[in-house]
């Protein structure tokens, strides 16, 4: 009910100041101040609404009222309510004061007088405000390269909240998205911590975090071959990246290597080393190192040299396979499940 007066409201009207009647004539004899405005009155939810009504000594009845419900009556409490009571300073104060507001308290609430039989009233209406709430918001997920994903975050709040989205690495700049971001065909650099904000003045904004893992294939980004002399120790490198963590294997020709004696393969996460610990002339010519995941395969050539022979340090990295790599590395895979 809002602070329009028609002919309901002028029944009801009447039928409280006949209410009023009942009050007890002892009550002390005031006014309301006509002369302030109504007003809204706006209070976050859970703090104190203090309603003012100013009042001098010409009143002979007075009383407070919450659309058609009495809260007071003079001084006699009609409210069940144990938030709600009276702020009586000195004989000039009628003011009604709740504790703890909340929403349903939200509404018009009147402040209404008898005076030389002429009803007089001020009303104020109540606006509460709900700080944002996020309710719901997306689980971590992990997702394959190229997908599309939707993530969802839903809040609540008086008024209505924003919802703005940031991926915190690396920029952390907005993206376009309220309460859904949709992301079409993700990409590696397109994961990492999503941040969900939902703000509306009220309070702090509420925020909540959405880590999305990219899935992709094996990509060998770096590989570097050895200059060694004979009866030094050789070191051939390679550096891939893949999520989930690729496995490496290292073949010579179409031998797959293990440790063995002059011979260690070290994986150190992402990297791997071919390590030769006495090389000899039979150990000079082509390695190559092959990464793998469920997703793909990824292979690089590198070389084990003696020096002065001029070949490139840096190797080559091959984007497709050899045949045989690539069956080996199958038949190896199939072994393992």
């Amino acid at each position: 009910m809002s602070g329009g007066r028609g002919p309901g409201w002028r029944q009801l009207h009447a039928a409280f100041f006949r209410l009023l009647c009942l009050i007890p004539t002892g009550f002390p004899v005031r006014s309301v101040d006509m002369q302030r405005p109504t007003d809204n009155i706006t209070i976050r939810q859970g703090d104190t609404a203090v309603i003012r009504c100013y009042v001098d000594d010409k009143v002979s009845k007075v009383a407070w009222l919450n659309r058609s419900n009495i809260i007071f009556a003079g001084q006699d409490k009609w409210s069940l309510d144990p938030r709600v009571d009276l702020v009586t300073k000195g004989q000039l104060e009628y003011s009604l004061r709740i504790q703890k507001v909340d929403v349903y308290d939200e509404g018009p609430y009147t402040c209404s007088i008898q005076t030389k039989q002429q009803p007089k009233t001020s009303q104020v209406f109540l606006i509460v405000q709900v700080p944002a709430n996020i309710y719901k918001v997306s689980e971590d997920i992990t997702v394959n390269e190229g997908s599309n994903v939707t993530l969802s975050c839903l809040a609540n709040g008086r008024p209505d909240p924003s919802i703005t989205w940031r991926l915190l690495n690396p920029s952390a700049e907005p993206l376009e998205g309220e309460e859904y971001l949709d992301i079409s065909g993700i990409t590696r650099t397109q994961a990492g911590r999503y941040e969900c904000k939902a703000s509306n003045d009220v309070a702090t904004p509420d925020v909540r975090y959405v880590n999305v893992v990219v899935n992709y294939a094996p990509f060998i980004k770096d590989a570097k071959s050895s200059e060694t002399a004979v009866g030094r120790m050789g070191v051939l490198q390679c550096d891939a990246s893949a999520v989930p963590k690729p496995e490496f294997e290292w073949y010579r020709d179409d031998k797959r290597l293990t440790n063995t004696q002059g011979i260690s393969i070290q994986i150190l996460g992402s990297r791997t080393l071919l390590l030769v610990s006495n090389v000899t002339e039979e150990d000079y010519g082509n390695y190559t190192c092959v990464a793998t995941n469920r997703l793909g395969i990824h292979n690089a050539s590198v070389f084990l040299y003696r020096p002065g022979t001029g070949r490139d340090i840096n190797g080559s990295v091959s984007v497709t396979p050899s045949l045989w790599v690539l069956l080996a590395t199958l038949t190896c895979l199939l072994l393992k499940c």
